[in-house]
């Protein structure tokens, strides 16, 4: 049972723990006033599944209690995007983590920005620009700049983030570390259907046949992984995978996680493999760590 944080009762382990659901700023400070002990958050836009309920997993494993936000952020949508028609159902949504965190923060858009655009916002950088952000201008701004408020606004020890957006996870660890936000950012690795489908909320847009050309990017993981430790095999793999559009890619690529620059043959260490392309036009991600070494 969903509750009003009048009527919320500290969180247990038992059939009584129930869910507070919280609209405003001033009712999140107030509630998380009250937690004792370790808090971890998890970020979302709704739409919330499995892969979702894997991070609220792992955020009770590390933390006495767990916040987690539902909001969906206009900052990281450009023109001709799809945030009028990105899937909005709070009910359904309070439903699936009713008694699996202790708040929900579902603000509205005038709540969380009194001025929109902000007047002052963070930006991601050079690391923002490549990649999703190549072809998403002032996505990872928007990331950003919302991800620095919801710390703020929830101040949690520890922050958990999903491995399948690679690219996002990498420059909120660049955030915290560069700004000095004292929470400890915790990557979880990705939820996937039994086909290997990395599960998303945009998997909703695919037919089934859409769903089965979609596993070329699963199928292209596994074989970056079965190429390792060696990178140069790594690399081809990637472009064996590119070769065979069987999607419409965008890239397939093997980073240096540190610097999202595509590593060389001679790459020591962990690289991380991201991926993204279109079917039936839903822009799809996933991605892996792998461990390379020279040939």
């Amino acid at each position: 049972m969903i509750t009003t944080p009048q009527a919320a009762r500290p969180a247990g382990d038992g059939p009584d723990r129930t869910t507070a659901l919280i609209t405003t700023k001033t009712e999140l400070r107030a509630r998380r006033a009250e937690l004792e002990g370790t808090v971890a958050a998890v970020f979302t836009m709704g739409a919330l599944h499995e892969g979702h309920l894997a991070l609220v997993a792992r955020a009770r494993e590390l933390a006495d209690h767990v916040l987690l936000t539902d909001f969906v952020n206009p900052l990281q949508f450009g023109p001709g995007e799809d945030y009028e028609a990105y899937p909005r159902d709070l009910d359904a949504d309070l439903a699936v983590v009713d008694g699996l965190v202790d708040l929900v923060f579902a603000p509205a858009v005038e709540e969380m920005y009194p001025v929109l655009p902000p007047t002052v916002s963070v930006t991601a950088g050079r690391a923002g620009t490549i990649l999703e952000g190549a072809a998403r201008p002032g996505h990872f701004d928007g990331v950003v700049t919302v991800v620095t408020k919801l710390l703020q606004l929830t101040s949690p020890q520890l922050a958990v983030f999903g491995r399948k957006d690679a690219q996002q996870l990498a420059i909120i660890q660049r955030l915290v570390a560069d700004l000095d936000l004292p929470v400890r950012i915790e990557p979880v690795e990705i939820h996937r259907e039994a086909s290997g489908l990395a599960r998303s909320s945009r998997n909703a847009y695919l037919s089934d046949q859409g769903r089965e050309q979609a596993l070329a990017l699963s199928r292209t993981i596994a074989a970056a992984r079965d190429a390792a430790p060696s990178a140069a095999a790594v690399r081809r793999a990637l472009v064996a995978a590119v070769d065979r559009a069987e999607i419409d890619w965008d890239y397939a690529l093997a980073l240096d996680p540190a610097t999202l620059e595509e590593i060389t043959a001679d790459h020591r260490g962990e690289a991380l493999v991201v991926l993204a392309g279109r079917v039936e036009d839903v822009r799809l991600l996933d991605a892996a760590v792998v461990v390379a070494t020279a040939d």
